[in-house]
């Protein structure tokens, strides 16, 4: 495993980052594909024999006991806190990002992980309910305080990114380290402009659906897995672009038949090519992980990553929140 900096801090990550949403109490109105806390045990144990030390979760996955599952692992593993980096999110809760609902949602994300500090706090979506001086107040207010050691964001517009951090160099407050966006060989909407300002305020890279939820690691569409059969979430991003997609897909498909590698490991070296720093991989396979963490030592030439990249079109934004009209 190979290891780097989040943005200009010291926190010091692997270059894969494991998705927690996978791990909680599977539920019909959220996700029933999950998996049980034992199941979820001996991933992230595999996940960390391979050199893992980053793990993203969020207070709503699974509505809480991702959180809960992450932590009673880590604790049950024997893992020491110092050795891992635990990153949550806040947004999809009352509130969103108001100064009481951050105050009250990372009090109830640090119990659930059962530590008592944060590497990374992120905000899941732009709020466009509160103003953006009291979100990023009340977030330089958890890093001073010591309970989080980092702040990052999640999907949202360029201009609202840049904002937030414009906001945060006038008031004297801490700026984002990180931008989780989605981001992907299928997905590439925020090379427009999200993607040069996190680069702009040298910010790392860690995007979630790397793979396209597993569609860049078949050369089939369609997977007979219970996560493909019931994430309304998964097919609402991807299926209306399917037919453009499945050039880029079997691209993938030839490059990896060529290379001797997995199409995971291809497109997630994409990644590591493009400058992103971990790519969140999400899984509930153990073999999963393996190939996640070849791809750190798997160099696409130029002409690999022309060859992925040309057949892309452009796509509607998928991630970001758009503003409520009145």
């Amino acid at each position: 495993m190979k290891y780097a900096k989040l943005g200009k801090t010291d926190i010091e990550v692997s270059r894969i980052c494991v998705g927690c949403m996978s791990y909680g109490k599977a539920s019909d109105d959220f996700q029933p594909w999950t998996l049980p806390l034992e199941e979820s045990t001996k991933m992230i144990a595999h996940a960390l024999d391979l050199g893992v030390n980053f793990f993203d979760t969020a207070n709503c996955y699974s509505h809480g006991t991702s959180e809960e599952y992450l932590g009673a692992a880590l604790k049950s593993l024997g893992v020491a806190r110092d050795k891992v980096v635990l990153a949550s999110k806040v947004y999809f809760n009352d509130g969103h990002l108001s100064k009481d609902a951050i105050a009250r949602e990372i009090e109830g994300t640090l119990k659930r992980l059962g530590t008592d500090y944060l590497d990374l706090y992120q905000i899941h979506r732009f709020d466009y309910s509160t103003p953006i001086e009291e979100t990023m107040a009340a977030l330089d207010k958890l890093v001073k305080s010591g309970k989080v050691r980092a702040i990052g964001a999640s999907a949202m517009y360029g201009y609202q990114f840049h904002n937030m951090q414009i906001a945060a160099e006038r008031n004297g407050l801490t700026l984002f380290s990180t931008l989780q966006n989605h981001y992907n060989l299928l997905y590439r909407e925020d090379e427009r402009d999200l993607i040069p300002v996190a680069r702009q305020y040298g910010v790392s890279l860690i995007p979630y659906s790397p793979l396209a939820g597993g569609h860049l690691t078949r050369p089939e569409w369609d997977s007979p897995s219970k996560r493909a059969q019931t994430d309304k979430v998964l097919h609402a991003k991807y299926d209306s672009t399917k037919e453009g997609d499945m050039v880029i897909v079997k691209r993938v498909a030839e490059l990896a038949s060529r290379l001797g590698v997995t199409m995971s490991e291809v497109a997630l070296a994409w990644h590591l090519a493009k400058g992103v720093t971990a790519p969140i991989v999400g899984a509930t396979n153990a073999a999963h992980f393996d190939d996640a963490v070849r791809s750190v030592d798997l160099a696409l030439s130029s002409d690999d990553i022309k060859f992925l990249e040309e057949a892309y079109r452009a796509h509607e934004v998928k991630g970001a929140l758009p503003a409520v009209r009145t």
